[in-house]
């Protein structure tokens, strides 16, 4: 039988203005008790050269702390699933998270980017018809290489607009 998966809370504060939302942390990310933990994903690589900053050389905890410090907050999409292994593909039963309800207590947030397919479509489907800029991004994901690097990083340049 397949375990039910959670999630994490939010990394969010009162300065959020792009909130990037991955679907459901993966194996490496939930044994580890952190976002994007799987070496292979590129996810701090792509939201360090937004920022200019180069987030893969700082700890956890200052990765984080720098991203509020830019008006960037993280979450999923879903709260808790059935998944075996770490593939969006593989989610089954999902719960999604109260992403609405965290979107009304951020006053200055102006766009929501989706890392992933999963995201964006778990996302758009919590979010509705949202004022706010629904950006969908290429999935950090070391399973998504049809893509190249260089193309992510420019996909992944737009939520800069909005900080």
């Amino acid at each position: 039988m397949t375990v039910r998966k959670a999630g994490f809370a939010p990394i969010v504060d009162r300065r959020t203005r792009v909130l990037l939302l991955g679907s459901l942390p993966g194996e490496s990310s939930l044994e580890a008790q952190r976002y994007y933990a799987h070496p292979a994903n590129r996810f701090w690589h792509l939201v360090g050269k937004v920022i200019e900053v180069d987030l893969t050389a700082l700890d956890y905890e200052a990765r984080l702390a720098t991203l509020l410090d830019h008006g960037i907050g993280l979450w999923d999409t879903v709260a808790s699933a059935r998944r075996d292994g770490s593939l969006d593909a593989s989610i089954r039963d999902a719960e999604p998270t109260a992403l609405a309800d965290l979107v009304a207590t951020l006053p200055d947030l102006q766009a929501v980017g989706f890392n992933g397919k999963t995201s964006a479509r778990h996302g758009r489907a919590a979010l509705g018809d949202s004022s706010l800029a629904l950006v969908d991004l290429p999935s950090s994901s070391p399973a998504y290489a049809a893509m190249p690097l260089a193309e992510k990083e420019a996909r992944w340049a737009v939520i800069g607009d909005y900080l």
